[in-house]
């Protein structure tokens, strides 16, 4: 790596960002790689692969479909999406690992023949596994996860993708990326009082929205970054997905370095140290944005509901709910997730617990624990935690995502009643954490949804209000307190993780031709080799739409290892412009109205193929390439949108459909839902060349628009050849 930055740092003859040299550093031929921001497509060399359980049945089942016997790089499985919260950890789990029997052993005895680590059910979040384990400075890491960037506050480059692009790496194949943009926040000023990391990146996602990180990397900088914890630096780089960033990073410090020093990797620390010029930006970098924020002067913020870009300060949500109608009354505080599950934020919460119990209360709120993993979760028992934020009311849930990612049986209101939950989660689409449309989801940090919890209302502010204790005094809640790492080192807990045997050739992956959780994967089409002439459209959708509208999760978690039947939940969430109904389209060979993948089918028995039609950043949220996979298995050839988030149009590049966008966004106007659609351009389909699309509506006239793509020449092969893992076994 410290040769690469070098060689490219005389070949550009200008300063470097810290991201780029982490970027640079990776690069598959630094010599004659073509760089220019924003524009190149990077050949890359990742060190390692991590995928949560959700994802990886898909990446593997793909890998499996490859042919090739054994993983090139160092990667893991980690089990962490398939647990529901529903009574209390230890109950979870043991019915986690029941239900799911099958596909963890899928997992396990996957990961064991093609040579892939394996963290069992119970072992934690895949990004707090990845924190304490296997991120450093330096590091370029790819995850199946939108919150992959996480990593970043241990210095390291750590970037979400779909399976198909892990499968590229685990196949020694260079993993390709437009090279990013780099976004620099300066910090200046310290943290004190209530304000917390993840004040920063409410902060930062309320100026910058949902779409502003796209196609880049935000890189925090300045003197303000010694005032955060190393863990801190996590939560700020994990929520860093909400604003579409390819990833985010901070630069190495004394706050990494004892972190690697608690976490049993000291020898690496002091690697970092003989290389720290490498692992800090360049003085007179120069960034593409510059955000400056003063963390002496920042304020507790809250941000929702329904998107994580509506940021509010603490002190104003009251105020802004009544005029509103948003419901003032928190229902649910819920902390942890792989956000905010570190020792630091645990001890920060318990330590308003403990006020609140000093003084007789309890939550008026109920109250979830999340511990971020085994180590968290034995360490936070071992030092009396859990036992506070129990006894003030809190139920400590399994190592696991569980509410956070929809995984909740939620028992205290109804679907439909509208509520109010304030969580320390990273994402708040609608209905995404309880399935409940109505349900209106804040995010904010641990000690404020801690105060909230106890007070059991949005309009408390703690830095001004005061709580009536027990015997009828006021008092106000003291500031948060808490270590930043444990005094006696970390408990590690249970061991669960299995290793791969150094040679599993002879091992077998059992995938029942009868389960209802797994499919063997079957190739898709090829191209035929002429235009898409008259297609349908299926739906157009209406505003946001996320991968969860795509391919909700919730429930249908369990099917992420069966294509055909995850594929029953495709655009299910989507608002239809032509009704305003969810699942609500008109099938146009029958005129009668169904469900969004009933249709899709019928149109594919029939022979016929469609496209979806869509607004800005579509695809924006989780990594999860089902929602790729989905319309392509359903007969879909075609996205086209206004914009799209990065990963998802990666995804759908990779599965051999054409994600497409609007020359002129205001042509979104021009398509009709019962129209036909003809791309035409496609036999001459060439890297910068738009191709055209001729509408032609249901009174007989037509228009011809033009559609941008962003395709460079080796993912025109991958559509010509049907996916990309399909060109993969023609040039073996």
């Amino acid at each position: 790596m410290h040769e690469n930055i070098n060689i490219v740092r005389q070949r550009l003859g200008r300063p470097l960002t810290l991201s780029e040299k982490i970027v640079y550093g990776h690069l598959d031929d630094p010599v004659g790689q073509d760089i220019a921001r924003g524009s190149t497509y990077l050949r890359l060399r990742p060190d390692r692969v991590a995928m949560q359980d959700a994802t990886a049945q898909m990446a593997m089942l793909q890998f499996i479909s490859s042919g090739l016997p054994r993983v090139a790089v160092p990667s893991t499985i980690h089990c962490d999406h398939l647990i529901e919260a529903q009574i209390g950890g230890v109950e979870d789990l043991q019915r986690a690992k029941e239900v799911n029997e099958e596909v963890y052993n899928f997992l396990a005895s996957a990961g064991a023949k093609y040579g892939v680590g394996f963290w069992k059910p119970g072992s934690g979040i895949i990004h707090q596994i990845i924190l304490e384990n296997y991120a450093y400075p330096g590091v370029m890491l790819i995850g199946t996860d939108s919150h992959t960037p996480n990593g970043g506050g241990l210095g390291s480059i750590c970037i979400g993708v779909g399976g198909a692009d892990a499968v590229d790496v685990m196949a020694g194949i260079p993993w390709e990326l437009k090279c990013p943009n780099v976004i620099g926040v300066k910090l200046t000023g310290s943290l004190s009082g209530w304000t917390s990391p993840k004040d920063v990146i409410l902060k930062v996602a309320g100026i910058l929205t949902v779409k502003g990180g796209t196609g880049a990397i935000v890189e925090y900088h300045g003197p303000g970054v010694d005032s955060i914890s190393c863990t801190g630096m996590a939560t700020i780089c994990n929520m860093g997905a909400e604003i579409g960033a390819t990833t985010s990073v901070f630069p190495y410090n004394h706050r990494m370095k004892t972190y690697m020093e608690k976490t049993g990797r000291g020898e690496i620390a002091v690697l970092a140290d003989q290389f720290k010029e490498d692992l800090v930006p360049d003085n007179g970098c120069e960034y593409d944005q510059v955000v400056e924020i003063n963390l002496s002067e920042l304020k507790p913020h809250i941000n929702g509901p329904f998107t994580p870009d509506l940021a509010h300060p603490v002190s104003e949500i009251g105020a802004t709910a009544k005029k509103s109608g948003w419901p003032l009354e928190v229902k649910v505080g819920l902390i942890g997730s792989c956000t905010n599950s570190s020792y630091e934020d645990m001890g920060r919460a318990a330590s308003l617990a403990k006020q609140a119990l000093d003084k007789g209360l309890k939550c008026k709120a109920q109250f979830t624990v999340t511990p971020g993993s085994e180590q968290i979760r034995a360490t936070i028992e071992r030092d009396g935690y859990s036992k506070i934020l129990r006894d003030v009311g809190g139920v400590v849930l399994a190592n696991a995502c569980g509410p956070c990612i929809g995984q909740w049986d939620r028992k205290d209101v109804k679907k439909g009643e509208k509520n109010t939950i304030v969580t320390s989660y990273n994402r708040n689409f609608t209905a995404r954490n309880d399935a409940n449309p109505a349900t209106h989801a804040f995010v904010t940090s641990p000690e404020i949804v801690t105060a909230m919890a106890i007070a059991g209302t949005l309009d408390f502010n703690p830095e001004t209000d005061y709580l009536t204790a027990a015997n009828g005094e006021k008092f106000m809640l003291e500031p948060p307190t808490g270590d930043e790492l444990p005094s006696k080192d970390f408990d590690p807990g249970q061991d669960t993780y299995q290793h791969p045997p150094a040679d599993g050739a002879a091992l077998t992956v059992i995938v029942s031709p009868s389960s209802n959780r797994l499919q063997l994967l079957e190739p898709f089409d090829r191209w035929h080799g002429k235009d898409m002439e008259e297609m349908r459209v299926l739906i157009k959708v209406k505003g946001k739409c996320t991968t969860d509208h795509i391919s909700a999760a919730g429930p249908w978690l369990k099917f992420r290892g069966h294509l055909d039947n995850i594929s029953n939940n495709m655009l299910i969430g989507a608002v239809n412009i032509d009704n305003e109904a969810i699942n609500k389209v008109k099938n146009l060979l029958t005129g009668e109205f169904g469900g969004v993948p009933d249709v899709a089918r019928h149109y594919k028995a029939n022979g016929v193929n469609w496209v979806v039609v869509g607004d800005d950043n579509y695809g924006e949220g989780s990594s999860r390439e089902h929602a790729a996979l989905e319309p392509r298995h359903l007969g879909g050839r075609a996205i086209i949108v206004k914009s799209f988030a990065r990963i998802h149009e990666t995804n759908l590049k990779k599965q051999g459909l054409l994600p497409l966008t609007f020359a002129d966004p205001k042509d979104y106007d021009k398509i009709r839902p019962d129209d036909k659609i003809s791309i035409t351009g496609l036999k001459t389909f060439a890297p910068g060349k738009p191709v055209t699309a001729v509408i032609k509506h249901s009174n007989g006239s037509q228009e011809s628009i033009t559609l941008n793509h962003t395709f460079n020449k080796n993912q025109i092969e991958w559509f010509q050849a049907g996916s990309a893992l399909n060109r993969m076994k023609e040039l073996q």
